[in-house]
């Protein structure tokens, strides 16, 4: 029979050997399982895409695609009457209204061209407050309409200058500074507001004017110099006499506003009073030209339509 010595002898044993063998498992277990690890940290499962939400519409996007919708009948009309459209004027036939869309996208306020849905929604606007079927089309009906309207816009006054109330020009205002002193007299004050109007057109970099110091226009630029301001009656004859071809629309017969004092031609490219299509539609693209459109008015000067280079000054009110 054992001791009880032999018996803790053994017992002891039993518990180092356990332990032995436990300390093996966890020691061949432990390096597979850091190799897991690492494997699962170097490819980690792919993440969850999110779901994509559809890009939002802006409000103005939204008008701008209906405007599109409900007017691009309209604009292709609009495309062929530009160009189509037969109408006379002054005793002329005339075919199409492409020369005057720069004063007719500033009287509807459009800032884009005749064939867009935008412009045809924009004039839509103008023949709703003209009492007008808001078709957006510019038929021949529509556009006799807005001539009827820059018409009496014109100068009114009828009367011939009184010699006191004509200002000497300066030559260099002139686009012949050689022009005869009796052909350089302008109302007093439709000359000061046309030097006014210069040198703000002469202060727009985008229109490339060669200036003076003084911001008035250099000898060597012909952009917006005057071409013809006073004429007496009887200068007006010989024009006529030169230009029998010239209609009623070029050289009026009986009363020139040039006869005030108040009108005043200036250049605005190509030739420079030439009233054939191809020059005056040149003439209504040039940069100086669009920039009269649109603020000549400030300075209290109104164009007369089928001219480009004519300007009459009525007053800032």
């Amino acid at each position: 029979m054992p001791s009880g010595k032999g018996i803790l002898f053994g017992k002891a044993s039993l518990f180092l050997l356990a332990a032995f063998i436990l300390f093996q498992i966890e020691q061949a277990v432990a390096p597979t399982l850091s190799k897991s690890e690492a494997v699962s940290e170097k490819n980690p499962p792919p993440a969850e895409k999110p779901v994509e939400k559809p890009p939002e519409v802006s409000a103005e996007s939204a008008e701008k695609a209906t405007v599109i919708a409900e007017f691009a009948s309209a604009a292709a009309q609009n495309l062929q009457l530009k160009t189509n459209v037969g109408w006379a004027f002054g005793g002329k036939s005339q075919q199409g209204w492409q020369i005057y869309e720069p004063l007719i996208r500033e009287t509807i306020k459009a800032e884009t061209d005749a064939g867009s849905a935008e412009f045809a929604a924009a004039l839509s606007e103008r023949q709703k407050s003209l009492g007008l079927s808001p078709s957006g089309i510019l038929d021949e009906s529509t556009f006799r309409l807005f001539i009827s309207n820059w018409q009496l816009r014109r100068l009114k006054q009828r009367t011939p200058a009184a010699a006191e109330e004509l200002a000497a020009g300066a030559p260099t205002d002139f686009y012949d500074p050689g022009r005869a002193p009796e052909l350089r007299q302008i109302e007093h004050e439709t000359y000061a507001a046309y030097k006014k109007m210069v040198v703000a057109a002469a202060a727009d970099k985008s229109l490339n004017l060669k200036t003076n110091s003084d911001g008035t226009l250099a000898s060597g630029e012909r952009f917006l110099k005057i071409v013809s301001s006073y004429r007496s009656k009887d200068y007006q004859n010989q024009l006529r006499a030169a230009s029998p071809n010239s209609g009623r629309a070029a050289l009026a017969v009986n009363f020139s506003p040039h006869f005030t004092g108040r009108a005043l031609d200036v250049y605005v490219g190509g030739e420079p009073v030439s009233t054939e299509d191809q020059n005056r539609l040149a003439q209504v693209n040039t940069p100086v030209y669009k920039w009269l459109v649109k603020n000549a008015a400030q300075f209290g000067f109104r164009p007369y339509f089928y001219e480009p280079w004519h300007w009459e000054y009525v007053g800032v009110n």
